[in-house]
């Protein structure tokens, strides 16, 4: 969002809880608090690694889309007052996805909460262990009921994991059953 002055924007103060993780391993978003979604874009990822610290309080100058509880980042000051500030990709480079071998992966649990896009899209859901399960937009509606915060879910796909998460694309998502309700 190079062309926004972040100067003109609210600021959202908080303490980073956990990162969130795109399908390439690259960081695209943290946690303040134990709900409130902050998305950046990843060819931030490098210098949110560097500055930003689990634990760290940050401020944030963003947007918030209609109806989601989450702040699509323009810029951030870390605890030190270093500022992040998204001018977009260098200059006429299309940001390159990180080179990452993906491996087939699942995982199990609740839902924690929902993770959106920039503009508020449904984009996947958090899981109570912290990995994120991501889907495109257009299948994000179909999935619904399975991204919904309290949701019991397994999901299969391809994913990474690195020091800072894990995070699966998923190709398959199912609800977990009780073992005590199954046979009613």
């Amino acid at each position: 969002m190079h062309w926004i002055d972040p100067d003109y924007l609210p600021q959202t103060r908080g303490t980073v809880t956990r990162f969130l993780l795109n399908p390439h391993g690259e960081l695209d978003g943290f946690l303040l608090g134990q709900a409130r979604q902050v998305h950046f874009p990843p060819h931030l990822s490098k210098q949110v690694a560097r500055y930003v610290a689990i634990g760290d309080r940050v401020t944030v100058r963003g947007v918030k889309p209609r109806g989601v509880d989450m702040i699509a980042a323009v810029a951030m000051t870390t605890k030190d007052g270093r500022e992040i500030v998204d001018d977009g990709p260098e200059h006429g480079d299309k940001h390159r996805k990180a080179d990452v071998e993906r491996r087939a992966m699942e995982a199990s649990g609740e839902v924690r909460l929902a993770l959106f896009g920039p503009r508020g899209e449904l984009r996947g859901a958090l899981l109570d262990d912290g990995t994120s399960l991501r889907v495109p937009p257009h299948a994000a509606q179909a999935l619904l009921e399975y991204l919904a915060p309290g949701a019991h879910v397994h999901a299969w796909g391809r994913g990474v994991k690195n020091r800072h998460g894990r995070s699966i694309e998923v190709e398959e998502i199912a609800h977990l059953v009780d073992a005590e309700t199954a046979g009613e």
